[in-house]
């Protein structure tokens, strides 16, 4: 194994990130002088050496394993002990910014990205919050902040909101999702591409 430095970023790396590749062929560290394009800040990437295995692009079906962390080291959801998520690459099944890190992967491939909060669930939309009447929830749900519960839009859908503030007189209800506004970092492996 040798430390070679790169000459140019790879294929899929438009920012000012630190690329590290680690392969069974050689390990690689390089870092990139160009702009941010989108907002996945930071790869880590272990690529597998066969260059005659498929590589994942728009349309594939897509197996991974991951693990989500903020930015505080805690973790928000894994597929630990349990199948690995299947998606179509760009059908928008999953966050933008994990979407466009799938390209160009191959089965057994590593890779850590960060994506920042537009690319992920969005900025927090402060008209999302809205208050309602207490007497509006039934007097059997003990309140407390942060809870989720079900509601009804007026045309019928179900969707989460969170309580966010309550008093004896109204209750704030949160339908941002609980990641919003949050920078999140995945490290993933692809398991499987048809």
């Amino acid at each position: 194994m040798s430390l070679r430095p790169c000459a140019t970023a790879a294929p899929g790396l438009r920012n000012s990130a630190k690329l590290y590749i680690l392969t069974r062929c050689f390990t690689l560290a390089c870092t990139t002088s160009t702009r941010p394009t989108h907002a996945a800040s930071t790869l880590t990437s272990r690529q597998n050496c066969d260059s005659t295995m498929t590589e994942a692009k728009a349309g594939d079906t897509v197996r991974l394993h991951y693990k989500g962390t903020l930015d505080d080291g805690s973790v928000f959801d894994s597929s630990e002990g349990r199948e690995p998520l299947e998606f179509t690459v760009g059908s928008g099944q999953i966050i933008p910014g994990l979407d466009r890190a799938i390209p160009g992967m191959k089965v057994g491939d590593e890779k850590t990205v960060r994506i920042e909060a537009e690319d992920a669930y969005g900025p927090i939309n402060l008209e999302a919050r809205q208050s309602v009447p207490r007497s509006n929830i039934p007097d059997s749900v003990p309140l407390e902040i942060g809870l989720q519960l079900q509601a009804q839009t007026e045309n019928g859908q179900t969707m989460t909101v969170t309580v966010a503030e309550f008093s004896d007189e109204e209750v704030v209800l949160d339908a941002n999702h609980p990641l919003a506004g949050q920078a999140l970092t995945f490290e993933i492996q692809i398991t499987g591409i048809n």
